[in-house]
């Protein structure tokens, strides 16, 4: 790739909650466009966070650097203030600038008790849970948007689940996880009233149904066969890779005019008919669309035709 083919050469971005998932396809495809990426998480070689899983920090900083990129391993939890602060004072010190903050941090699926109502809910996990969704993203915030608002063109990015007309309309089957990923999408309103004066941007993101390797295992398919589960949930088929979500992320950091999306929520899906780039296969999957029309709306379509 050529340096006109880097178009965020010069440009640091921080993927906070960048292990595993939708963080490091976004966190990837963000060093693959020339930026500095600096990645995040609580999972190192060393050690793992509460929920267990393999995927680290470091395994995520090589993928950045065999696409070409330049990335940047700390293992931050971003509940602890102090710990953000110094992640943040050390971009200052080594960088001088933060062009590109992205809030994906989570870690919080072994929390949710699906189809529980409230009063049923373990109190200590939904609040738990909710820290990790939501306090975390307002510390990372507080310190770091410090950072971005010193140059005009900032971009700050929210990750969620979820388009808000979806969300407005459908319970999200647990209240904890319901109040979670709709409150970020609120977060990335507000931040967006907050940074148009320091001409920056703030907006929300999801993914569609998104082939992170905790759902790949959860079905029991890799990304070489996952269309065998497609066969039984028709709604995986319009399913993406976490690269697709990091090039909706990439499209909206180059985007001259960004600042026309600021405090919407959108989606990967959404922003491929907008900017033309594709996941890995050359598709455009749309998963929204298919649940609005298809799911929500009677309409008889195969999930092909919406990817």
């Amino acid at each position: 790739m050529t340096s006109t083919e880097r178009p965020l050469n010069g440009k640091v971005a921080l993927v906070a909650g960048a292990t595993r998932g939708a963080g490091r396809g976004i966190a990837r495809e963000l060093g693959a466009a020339g930026a500095t990426v600096y990645v995040t998480g609580r999972s190192t070689r060393a050690g793992r966070s509460e929920i267990n899983r393999p995927e680290t920090i470091e395994e995520t900083a090589d993928l950045i650097t065999e696409a070409g990129g330049t990335a940047v391993a700390v293992q931050v939890d971003h509940l602890d203030p102090a710990q953000v602060q110094a992640l943040v004072e050390r971009i200052d010190r080594e960088r001088g600038r933060l062009d590109i903050l992205v809030n994906d941090i989570w870690g919080a699926d072994h929390l949710v008790q699906w189809h529980t109502p409230l009063w049923e809910h373990d109190l200590d996990a939904g609040l738990r849970l909710l820290r990790l969704a939501v306090e975390s993203h307002l510390v990372t915030g507080h310190h770091a948007l410090r950072l971005l608002v010193r140059r005009p063109g900032g971009l700050h990015v929210e990750i969620t689940d979820g388009v808000p007309e979806y969300n407005d309309g459908h319970y999200r089957l647990t209240t904890f996880y319901d109040l979670a990923k709709t409150s970020v999408v609120r977060l990335a309103y507000a931040l967006g009233e907050e940074l148009r004066g320091h001409g920056c941007t703030a907006v929300a993101l999801t993914p569609g149904f998104l082939r992170s390797e905790a759902m790949l295992e959860t079905f029991g398919v890799t990304e070489e066969n996952w269309r065998d589960h497609a066969a039984k949930e028709p709604a995986f088929g319009v399913s993406e890779t976490p690269s697709y979500v990091g090039r909706a992320v990439a499209a909206l950091a180059t985007d001259p005019g960004v600042a026309r999306w600021n405090g919407q929520g959108l989606s990967s899906g959404g922003l491929a008919q907008v900017y033309g780039f594709t996941d890995l296969d050359g598709s455009r999957p749309d998963v929204w669309r298919y649940l609005a029309e298809v799911e929500d709306g009677g309409r008889q379509a195969s999930p092909d035709e919406y990817r």
